[in-house]
């Protein structure tokens, strides 16, 4: 399965470079009526594809675009939940000294690696000028912080322990609400399965990683599970064990793998599926009209909680954009950096997104149903950082696990998937 994946991924890839080739940060010339004036091109890249992401963007660029006539937007957003593919295609072009103007990246350990192979500068001046540190909260910065130096702009914060669930599907089961334990979310998962509905909606490989860390910190708990990411940490204790069989007794429950997260989480919307584990952007796909999303209603159609054993604990994750050493259009990409630290930009693009804003001092009135229930969550809840979101592990070892969690879809070995994941650690937390 692992290498069928990362083939789709090459081709993948393969396609965009060759499309990327005909689109850049040149210039772009007005045409017609005689107009001869040029707008510069800001090439955005990201991997805001989908419904409610790439409403949000949207939103963003109308601002971006309004504040800055004299420039235009480029999107080139690459498909594929969670940006596993663009990233690939990022890294080649980044090893080509091609940069885009701007990247989106994961906040945390996911940056460091640009960092250190000297592909990132520094965004001090720009958190000075803006005065970000005064309205983005401190543990956000100390994530975006290296030696010293801040290296992205956050738009959002996400949550990806979520538990999304269709009441009228568990109604018919018998299961009186969202299981609050491991061992109630079996329970449940036994169920559904009776009715004949799919118990669990999986996506494709990623949205497993997804899965798993929810399960680690729904089984071992907030500390322990942070432990994790300490220098010389061992995963090979009796609790990861409990664990890793915790989900691979999860997994044995899932639909058959939907081509991402988008219809997985429709099956549950649809009432096709019971429960479906995904970070907070279903939200805004769940919600958000039919032109952009499904139309659902929450509390009806589709509802939520903190997956299993993780009430009290906010697994989060932030989308943040970068300024490339080498950019073609510097000064553009500047202008997209403000507009994604605003206040303006991040309530536009929150709501729409399924997230809620970096900025402390958001428009609140704007955040309602579940985004409110997040806000008071990011507030109040002890925090952890996502696997498979770029927080805690550095890309070399989160393709590690991502291999090892691929290699355990084929042969169902919790054992083996154990200690290709001590050996991950062991090789790239020393």
């Amino acid at each position: 399965m692992r290498r069928r994946w990362m083939s789709a991924v090459a081709v993948t890839v393969a396609g965009v470079l060759s499309l990327s080739a005909c689109g850049g940060g040149g210039d772009q010339k007005g045409t017609g009526d005689g107009q001869a004036a040029a707008k510069k091109q800001v090439e955005v890249f990201s991997w805001w594809t989908g419904p409610g992401e790439a409403d949000g963007l949207k939103a963003m660029r109308e601002i971006f675009e309004k504040q800055n006539p004299g420039l235009t937007f480029f999107d080139a957003a690459v498909a594929g939940g969670s940006g596993d593919k663009a990233r690939a295609l990022l890294s080649s072009k980044l090893q080509a000294n091609q940069p885009p103007d701007t990247f989106q990246g994961h906040a945390g350990a996911e940056l460091q690696g640009y960092i250190k192979a000297g592909k990132l500068e520094p965004l001090n001046s720009l958190y000075d000028e803006l005065k970000l540190k005064d309205v983005f909260p401190q543990q956000l910065v100390d994530q975006l912080t290296y030696e010293g130096n801040v290296y992205s702009v956050p738009v959002n914060i996400h949550r990806s322990n979520v538990l999304w669930f269709n009441p009228q599907v568990l109604k018919e089961a018998g299961v009186a609400g969202p299981p609050k334990t491991i061992e109630e979310f079996v329970t449940a998962l036994e169920a559904v399965k009776k009715t004949g509905k799919i118990p669990l909606s999986i996506g494709s490989e990623w949205t497993a990683v997804h899965l798993m860390e929810s399960v680690l910190l729904g089984s071992l708990g907030t500390d322990a599970y942070n432990a994790l990411w300490a220098k010389g940490a061992d995963w090979s204790g009796p609790a990861v064990t409990k664990a890793l069989e915790s989900f691979k007794t999860i997994l044995s429950y899932a639909g058959p793998p939907q081509d991402d997260w988008q219809p997985a989480s429709k099956q549950v919307a649809d009432g096709a599926a019971a429960f479906n584990i995904m970070g907070d952007w279903a939200y805004g796909y769940f919600h958000n009209p039919p032109d952009g999303g499904l139309g659902k209603k929450s509390k009806e159609d589709f509802d939520w909680a903190a997956s299993p054993g993780t009430d009290g604990t906010f697994m989060w994750l932030s989308d943040s954009f970068t300024l490339p050493k080498g950019a073609p259009n510097r000064d553009g990409a500047m202008a997209w950096l403000k507009v994604a630290a605003s206040k303006e930009g991040q309530d536009a693009f929150n709501p729409k997104k399924g997230s809620i804003p970096a900025r402390k001092d958001a428009d609140k009135s704007l955040y309602t149903d579940y985004l409110e229930w997040d806000l008071g969550q990011w507030a109040s809840d002890k925090l952890a950082g996502s696997i498979q979101h770029g927080v805690v592990a550095n890309d070399a070892w989160k393709t590690a696990i991502t291999e090892a969690v691929g290699l355990f879809l084929q042969s169902k070995d919790a054992a083996k998937l154990q200690q290709a994941l001590v050996e991950a650690a062991q090789t790239n937390n020393q």
